[in-house]
């Protein structure tokens, strides 16, 4: 072989090489840049003191490391973020006597500033939930003192407008003190963003509205208005399975977790299980629920005399069982989140002011506190996202 040839295989051998080393490090350069971002809501009660709070996520470790914070707003009990995660939409002036309001926020994910756009009212007292369609052009919140939900249009630059529609309710249900009327704890899209389900906590029903987001007012009702729950339950929150066949609802009084099937907008009611542990036999407070981005289980949390989290494995057919129950180390969980990746879940303790991580077990489903107690006074909710 010339030393002509030698030298080329070496020159080949060498470029390749180092095409792999600089593959590998545009790899981890990208792999190093991606941010997760953790936002915390609070009942501040003073729009002088921080209402929102930024961390950024070691999704490593599952450490939470302080990015920023935000005042200038009161009791921010809610927070969703737009389908592509330039926006933070709150619910605001909640727990305040006649007043309440929605409000947004424009995040830049490469300094973590937060920057606040604009409010409008919120249409009724005490605002709970806010959820976004997935083409950013809508946004539904619910009130819960007054019992009703309101729609408001959006720009492309997060701006809120005032609401086209408000929708109230009054019907109460069979405990007085708790039902006397209305109350309306969440507002969740179906699977296809043609449909929207409201928790009623006060009347013992989900109440179900078609959705047209072409239309100049977009909530329509169903066919079948609403489903009706157990008498006394108090339907809570809501949410739908990966596979958009499945949904299931939390009781608050109720202690339970609704399950059902959906098809053809239709909910289907199949089971009925405790969330609770069998030591606790009234005054439940039964508040959030979440599943798992495999579909393989559904977590469930209760406050008061539990402050615990409830899992729960999904069976082929929808229906659930509970395997264990999960501390939260404070108390009043108000709100949890689990992360895209369903390697990390993190709950929001509102009594206790704190926040804290846990990892997945994805075979068991099974949870593990990580890192340290995060203290965030009157902490109201937690929403997790990757950029």
């Amino acid at each position: 072989m010339s030393v002509y040839k030698v030298k080329n295989q070496l020159f080949s051998k060498i470029f390749i090489i180092v095409s792999g080393l600089i593959t590998l490090f545009l790899s981890c350069s990208h792999l190093y840049s991606q941010k997760t971002y953790v936002f915390f809501g609070s009942f501040n009660r003073d729009k002088t003191s921080e209402g929102v709070y930024i961390y950024q996520l070691d999704t490593i470790k599952g450490k939470l490391t302080k990015v920023t914070s935000f005042n200038g707003i009161l009791n921010p009990s809610f927070l969703t973020l737009s389908p592509n995660g330039k926006y933070i939409f709150a619910c605001t002036e909640s727990k305040t006597p006649g007043a309440g309001s929605v409000s947004s926020f424009k995040f830049n994910p490469e300094d973590g500033k937060l920057t606040f756009i604009n409010s409008q009212k919120s249409g009724g007292e005490n605002p709970v939930y806010v959820t976004v369609h997935k083409n950013g052009k809508w946004l539904v919140n619910v009130n819960y003192t007054e019992g009703s939900a309101s729609v408001y249009p959006l720009s492309e630059d997060g701006t809120i407008h005032p609401y086209v529609q408000n929708f109230q309710f009054s019907e109460g249900s069979i405990n007085k003190k708790r039902q006397d009327r209305s109350h309306v704890h969440a507002a969740v899209f179906s699977p296809d963003f043609n449909q929207v389900f409201l928790t009623d906590l006060g009347a013992d029903k989900i109440r179900s509205y078609m959705f047209d987001s072409n239309a100049n007012e977009p909530l329509q009702p169903a066919e079948i208005p609403y489903l009706p729950t157990t008498l006394g339950g108090g339907p809570r929150h809501f949410t739908f399975h990966p596979n958009g066949k499945l949904a299931y609802s939390i009781e608050e009084m109720g202690g339970a977790v609704n399950a059902y099937e959906y098809e053809n907008s239709r909910l289907k009611s199949i089971q009925r299980i405790d969330t609770h542990n069998d030591q606790y036999k009234e005054e439940f407070e039964s508040s959030d629920i979440h599943i798992s981005p495999d579909g393989k289980f559904l977590y469930a949390s209760n406050r008061g005399y539990e402050n615990n989290i409830a899992i729960f494995p999904i069976l082929q057919d929808g229906t659930l069982k509970n395997i264990a129950y999960q501390p939260t180390f404070g108390k009043q969980l108000r709100v949890f989140d689990i992360d895209e990746t369903g390697k990390f879940l993190i709950i929001a303790n509102a009594s206790s002011g704190d926040a804290f991580v846990f990892r997945r077990n994805p075979e068991t489903g099974l949870l593990k506190k990580v890192g340290k107690r995060t203290k965030i006074k009157g902490v109201s909710c937690v929403k997790i996202r990757k950029y």
